[in-house]
């Protein structure tokens, strides 16, 4: 029975990749500089799995930025606005450039669009298609690190690479008249090229994902899967492929997935917990099953009793020799070792007693193999900590840690709740209309302001005790008071406080809200060099006192303009946390949003009357097969509606959304009933907009027209265009004008330009709509 691993973290224990590629952006780094931490970092991870005694090790799993865009730059899948800038950076440059967009020397190239890794946090990079798209090898990142792999004394390394289908299906036509599957032969001819010269290096095994088998195919695509998989087999016979699977079972894909012809065959048992069963009784017997038999997307420890029975069932079925081992998928979603975490205050000891990192699960799926091993020293040498294993999961079924009958009590009135407001939209909107008169596009911004390194510095010196807290809010309150000064300056409508109090927009809540613990190094990537530390959601949610009112109300009182109250929606609170794994999602999602109502509530005492439930995550979480999604949106939009109950008519409901395609699930969006949407649709220039055309969404939208995930600063003509476009798509009584996002990760050199740009852009047309059309405004 051998171990594999999927994949590792890549931004370094103490974030360390993170900080290289941030400070060779500014400069501070040479490109030598740089690519030598990138290999210390892949030496460090080839180490750590090497001393856990994991057979197969992944290599290829690294990047600088993101693994899909890796395989893009790999395969000379570059679009044509960047080929301008071919010769005059770097590739390194190039590859940055198409991730991040490009401002220097007189040109202005707009970043690749990014989303959401299927229904994770992490974003990649679209590809993009077009009709005719040729395929070559630009480089050769997935041979070099194998034989990086192989000199780091690993003997058998296992590269690791986005299959060719699910490479296509991630990605997006920028041509009309094709499917990007069309383009799958000569894509192919690449894979087969660079994987016959794997071959000849001596490589034995290749991890190929292919994801997208855990979802709805179109037959079209099911044949391909057949065709394609046949032809490698054919050309590299000797060529060992590892076909994973993961963030869901096979489903209907399962006869597909079993008769392709691979060496193995992985499933994730944790996602996909009821499949095993069924693939047992398909799989060829010649065919090794990878069992996905700890957790690689939660922390929290396996329950080896549970894991060894289905083991136990596999090995019966399948024999001894064609079961191996391995985490549900790569652990890039987990942080990287639970033994730095030692706060107790923030992280209780008897939490973290449940808890495993990715170094941990490590540890667990070898015990779990030397459980298995029949070797009777071995087994009575891990006999204690079987032991040991059962009476925790025992123990913490009961913890009162876990457990408060208070929340159960109002939970099970919040479920026959039906959750809706007052007063329909249309009565809503003209109670708000006739109390706030901001007219025809009014202008505003999704929350956060820059967190400057001045910002982090004294939040991290108040954590630590070297300042007071009277010292550390009297700071906070400066920078509140000169962001309410500049938005009043530069004509901004509907201003934010800024939220230069918070850390992160789940954490700030989650460390108000009982239930939760947190990390102080549970650092995961989120895209690029953006990490996130999520929340530990361990049990029962309730909030004890307000969060965010005395910030808010502090702020109202600088300005006669209205001010937003900034909340983060339940559902985002759920799928950007580590959830607990003892009940369902559901209950979890409506406990955090009674918290959240009790929030909205205080806030609207207060005077706060525009209130922002930010929830990006919506569509996050929305199941991969589409025969589920009813219930999801069900629970889901009920989640956001409670944060609303017993609100005024005349408080306005705002809410906000990201990189995300809303074509499938518009209506789920309109009966979330937020007076005002806010959206990302800068990088696909309003393609997103249309669907709330289509569907003739009924109440307000803030199509985003700033790019906040570049650094490049849009000009008053360029969101002056977007604004026009989605003018014509969208009537322009309902549209308001905002950013794509928060503003938290740039900088104020950068944000302060844009927003002026914003502004202006917005102030242009009004005054073109009262000429041309005599629209009155305020």
């Amino acid at each position: 029975m051998l171990t594999q691993n999927l994949g590792y973290p890549r931004i370094g224990i103490n974030r360390e990749l993170k900080k290289a590629c941030e400070k060779y952006w500014a400069g501070g780094l040479d490109e030598n500089q740089l690519q030598e931490i990138g290999s210390q970092e892949r030496k460090k991870n080839w180490q750590v799995q090497k001393e856990a005694g994991v057979d197969l090790i992944p290599c290829n799993d690294f990047s600088f930025y993101d693994h899909v865009q890796d395989i893009s730059f790999m395969l000379d899948v570059i679009p044509a606005r960047f080929r301008s800038l071919e010769g005059k950076l770097s590739a390194l440059d190039l590859y940055f450039a198409m991730c991040r967009g490009y401002q220097k020397d007189n040109l202005d190239v707009t970043a690749m669009e990014m989303t959401k890794w299927f229904d994770t946090n992490y974003h990649y990079i679209v590809p993009e298609f077009v009709k005719n798209q040729s395929f070559k090898l630009r480089n050769k990142k997935i041979i070099e690190e194998f034989l990086e792999c192989k000199k780091n004394g690993v003997i058998d390394p296992k590269p690791v690479i986005v299959g060719p289908i699910s490479f296509l299906l991630l990605g997006k036509e920028k041509e009309s008249d094709f499917h990007r599957i069309d383009l799958i032969d000569s894509l192919t001819d690449v894979y087969i090229e660079f994987l016959k010269e794997l071959s000849g290096y001596g490589c034995k095994y290749i991890q190929i994902d292919e994801p997208f088998l855990v979802t709805d195919l179109e037959d079209q695509v099911k044949e391909t899967y057949s065709r394609v998989y046949r032809r490698i087999r054919n050309e590299i016979p000797d060529l060992k492929i590892i076909l994973a699977t993961y963030f869901d079972d096979l489903g209907k894909n399962l006869i597909l997935a079993v008769d392709l012809p691979v060496y193995a065959l992985h499933i994730d048992l944790i996602r996909g917990e009821n499949q095993l069963e069924n693939v047992l009784n398909t799989i060829p017997k010649d065919m090794i099953l990878s069992l996905g038999i700890v957790d690689g997307r939660n922390i929290w420890k396996n329950n080896f009793e549970t894991s060894l029975k289905l083991i136990d069932i596999a090995i019966q079925n399948h024999g001894f020799k064609k079961v191996w081992l391995a985490p549900s998928c790569s652990l890039l979603h987990c942080p990287y070792d639970l033994a730095l975490e030692t706060n107790e205050d923030s992280l209780p000891k008897e939490v973290k007693s449940w808890m495993a990192f990715a170094k941990q699960k490590l540890k667990e799926l070898i015990t779990l193999k030397k459980l298995k091993s029949i070797k009777e020293n071995v087994y009575n040498e891990l006999f204690t900590d079987l032991v040991f294993n059962a009476k925790l999961h025992a123990e913490k079924k009961i913890s009162p840690l876990i457990n408060n009958p208070k929340v159960e009590n109002k939970l099970q009135r919040l479920l026959k709740n039906q959750a809706k407001r007052n007063s329909e939209f249309q009565i809503r909107i003209e109670k708000q209309d006739a109390k706030y008169g901001f007219g025809i596009l009014p202008t505003t911004t999704i929350g956060s302001f820059p967190q400057t390194k001045e910002i982090r510095g004294k939040r991290s010196d108040f954590k630590k005790g070297e300042i007071s807290e009277e010292e550390y809010e009297s700071f906070i309150k400066s920078e509140i008071k000169n962001a309410v000064q500049w938005q009043e300056n530069i004509g901004l409508d509907v201003l934010v406080h800024g939220e230069f109090e918070r850390n992160d927009m789940v954490e700030y809540f989650g460390e108000q809200l009982d239930g939760f613990a947190f990390t102080e190094n549970g650092w995961v990537q989120s895209y690029g060099s953006r990490g996130v530390k999520p929340p530990i959601i361990f049990g029962d949610v309730s909030r004890s006192k307000p969060m965010t009112v005395k910030w808010s109300q502090y702020a109202q009182s600088l300005t006669d303009k209205k001010m937003k109250g900034m909340l983060t929606g339940p559902i985002t609170i759920l799928q950007w946390s580590f959830v607990r794994n003892d009940q369902p999602r559901m209950l979890t999602a409506f406990q955090i949003a009674d918290a959240l109502r009790e929030e909205v509530l205080d806030l609207e005492k207060a005077g706060i009357d525009i209130i922002q439930i930010d929830e990006p995550a919506l569509r996050e979480g929305l199941p991969l097969k589409q025969s589920r999604w009813e219930k999801y949106l069900n629970w889901a939009v009920k989640a956001f509606r409670i944060c609303s109950l017993g609100l005024k008519d005349e408080t306005q409901v705002h809410t906000h959304m990201c990189y995300s395609e809303f074509n499938d699930i518009i209506k789920a969006i309109a009966d979330m009933d937020a007076d005002v949407i806010s959206i990302e649709t800068s990088r696909s220039q309003m393609e997103l907009l249309e669907v709330f055309s289509d569907f003739e969404y009924p109440n307000q939208i803030g199509p985003g027209v700033y790019d906040i995930h570049s650094p490049r600063i849009s000009s008053v003509s360029e969101m002056k265009d977007l604004l026009e476009k989605a003018s014509e798509i969208i009537t322009i009584k309902n549209l308001w004008v905002n950013p794509d996002c928060g503003l938290k990760t740039r900088q104020w050199d950068e944000v302060k330009p844009a927003l002026e740009n914003m502004v202006k852009a917005a102030q242009m047309i009004r005054k073109e709509k009262v000429l041309n059309n005599h629209i009155t405004i305020n």
